[in-house]
């Protein structure tokens, strides 16, 4: 019989090799489409299959994998009509995620948001480029924080925990490169979501996030029509 140190040693190695996984697709490492065998992965990672097995059921209910009956796991494909659907979903969430911290922002969470803006501004792409996605997804959380209401914040940290970096490995144009069409607006949308949040008034920071998402999700619809 497993004593408690035991079952917390194999949730702790499931969650490891959930995490390991994880991290190999939103780098590209894993491709969308790419099939994994259970015996394989866990070869690969050195391990024994049961936490291989619990972790792909994980991130199969975390949305990066698919289960396909009869044939195996494999990772998600995600097509122009998801990206519309998670764009559109953003668009009507954040806003509203940005009109609350508007009014509950902190002047050191102020103070953070400028930091992550002005270090996105010194990231040179497409050289810098995992950076600055990384300080851009930063950058969109501590707004949802600053809301203060659990569950927009859970709802969006739901969409925003793979599927953007999903998106964008499913457009080999921009997987490794950015828009360069995106990259003046999205630093002064940027600023202009700190100034509303900074200036305490919710409708114009809704208002600036909306046209920030909106704005993000045409131009990576269009590189997904334009590169299949």
């Amino acid at each position: 019989m497993q004593g408690r140190a035991g079952t917390e040693k194999h949730r702790q190695l499931r969650q490891w090799v959930a995490d390991r996984l994880r991290t190999e697709i939103l780098d590209g490492r894993r491709s969308p489409g790419d099939w994994l065998r259970q015996e394989s992965v866990a070869r690969e990672e050195g391990v024994s299959q049961t936490p291989v097995r619990e972790a792909l059921k994980q991130l199969v209910s975390e949305g990066l994998l698919e289960h396909v009956p009869y044939r195996g796991i494999r990772v998600v494909t995600l097509s122009i009509e998801d990206a519309e659907d998670l764009y559109a979903s953003r668009a009507v969430l954040e806003p509203m995620a940005a009109r609350h911290a508007a009014t509950a922002i902190t002047p050191e969470e102020l103070k953070e948001l400028t930091s992550l803006h002005e270090r996105m501004l010194g990231c040179e792409v497409p050289a810098r480029l995992k950076e600055y996605r990384d300080l851009n997804r930063r950058f969109h959380e501590a707004i949802i924080t600053a809301s203060r209401r659990p569950f927009l914040a859970r709802t969006l940290g739901n969409l925003w925990s793979a599927f953007p970096t999903m998106l964008w490995s499913n457009v080999p144009k921009i997987a490794v490169s950015s828009l360069p069409e995106r990259e003046a607006p999205d630093a002064e949308e940027h600023a202009e979501i700190i100034a509303s949040l900074a200036a305490h008034d919710p409708e114009r920071a809704a208002a600036a996030m909306k046209r920030h998402v909106e704005e993000a999700g045409r131009t990576l619809l269009v590189a997904m029509r334009n590169h299949p």
